[in-house]
């Protein structure tokens, strides 16, 4: 009998279908149909290459298998299996159970490198509704708007796009993420991958109880997807794939504080929370923290209504890295200087943490982090790691 032996899997609910992970595979073991990505078992080589490009942590999923789940099982699975019970060398029947967990210990310890626990949406959140548009079966939206947010001027050329569903539901949810297909071939003459873009409008719509959402999008001088979303005008038809995400949701207790920390675009899903908030709480609520880091001024997006918005809902501090004749700051910058604040956030139970923006991003702020929670006598990587398994600490870079 042979050995049990550990499976690479990829989670159906939690996948994004970026395709970042299938790009970065070397021996081509990812692959994937209109509805699942997966991983070849016949080819995996537990390089752990794509663990750390995957912005959701859907990647990083084993199981101890008997027999690994064939490629036709995975691209099946509409969630994962529960680990099964499997067969030692050698048992005959009553099972030697200090063996078999001696095994998988072992196995998993192998296999898995530690990234501090899987993340879990808050306990609070909406059930998300999840990759209900395909590669195979897309919406299509119309454009109802596209509209330049910063300066003219400015190097940075980031856009809010309007995309309406009319009569074709799209329940999205704030956090969640649609894929937008480019029109056309590559150079193998396949169609385009979707592109994933943050959706930066509440539940209910861009305006509220109409069938439409709002995309943050920057464009980027070589990007295929960036610079046609960006040239988008109104009635063009586009080619749409979702929802996705499950983890990075917006509590639906309006008493959870919230911390957000961003970069550029990765203000989207933050721009939606707040909005929500706006739109549904009363008087007794958390409040909002937000850390917003932009090159200057003219680059940062929503510059304007994010002054708009009640200080006692949202208390924002704009960070900025290229104004002539000041120094460079970055928002774990402005996070040490607002350290009391931060701490506050961090001995309360009732906190989220939510960071979004370029990928790197995040070692500084968990350097800052690490700092002040010194402050508190606090061992951060535990405390976030306890923070992620309550579904309090979100993570989702690009």
């Amino acid at each position: 009998m042979s050995k049990p032996m550990k499976q690479h899997l990829i989670d159906p609910e939690i996948c994004i279908r970026c395709y970042t992970c299938e790009m970065t595979c070397s021996v081509g073991a990812i692959q994937h149909d209109d509805t699942n990505v997966v991983v070849d078992p016949e080819k995996c080589e537990y390089c752990m290459d794509c663990i750390p490009v995957c912005p959701t942590g859907s990647i990083d999923e084993w199981r101890i298998v008997d027999s690994p789940y064939s490629l036709e099982d995975q691209l099946g699975f509409t969630e994962l299996p529960a680990q099964e019970e499997i067969t030692l060398p050698g048992d005959t029947g009553g099972g030697d159970l200090e063996a078999f967990d001696d095994v998988v210990a072992a196995l998993l310890a192998e296999a898995h490198k530690g990234t501090g626990g899987k993340p879990k949406a808050p306990a609070t959140a909406a059930k998300p509704t999840i990759n209900l548009y395909t590669l195979g079966k897309p919406a299509e939206a119309t454009v109802q708007g596209n509209y330049r947010l910063t300066a003219a001027d400015s190097d940075a050329d980031v856009r809010h796009i309007i995309l309406n569903f009319g009569s074709l539901p799209m329940p999205v949810l704030e956090g969640q993420s649609i894929g937008i297909i480019p029109p056309g071939s590559d150079e193998n003459g396949q169609p385009h991958l979707p592109r994933l873009y943050s959706i930066s409008s509440p539940r209910d719509g861009e305006r509220a109880n109409f069938n439409n959402l709002s995309l943050t999008v920057k464009r980027e001088p070589e990007g295929l997807c960036s610079n046609y979303v960006c040239d988008l005008e109104k009635g063009d038809k586009v080619q749409v794939t979702g929802p996705f995400g499950a983890t990075f949701l917006l509590p639906e207790d309006p008493r959870a504080r919230m911390l957000m920390i961003c970069t550029g675009t990765g203000s989207a899903p933050f721009r939606a929370f707040t909005m929500r908030r706006q739109r549904t709480v009363g008087t007794e609520q958390g409040g909002m923290t937000m850390f917003f880091g932009a090159r200057a001024p003219d680059s940062l997006p929503y510059f304007g209504p994010l002054k708009k918005v009640p200080e006692a809902l949202l208390h924002t501090f704009m960070v900025f890295s290229r104004i002539p004749g000041t120094d460079k700051e970055y928002v774990q910058d402005r996070m040490l200087v607002e350290r009391d604040r931060v701490a506050d956030l961090l001995s309360d139970d009732n906190t989220h943490v939510y960071i979004c923006g370029l990928r790197g991003m995040e070692q500084g702020v968990e350097s800052a982090f690490c700092d002040i929670a010194g402050d508190l006598g606090a061992d951060w990587p535990a405390l976030r790691d306890r923070m992620r398994e309550e579904g309090r600490y979100h993570v989702e870079t690009y």
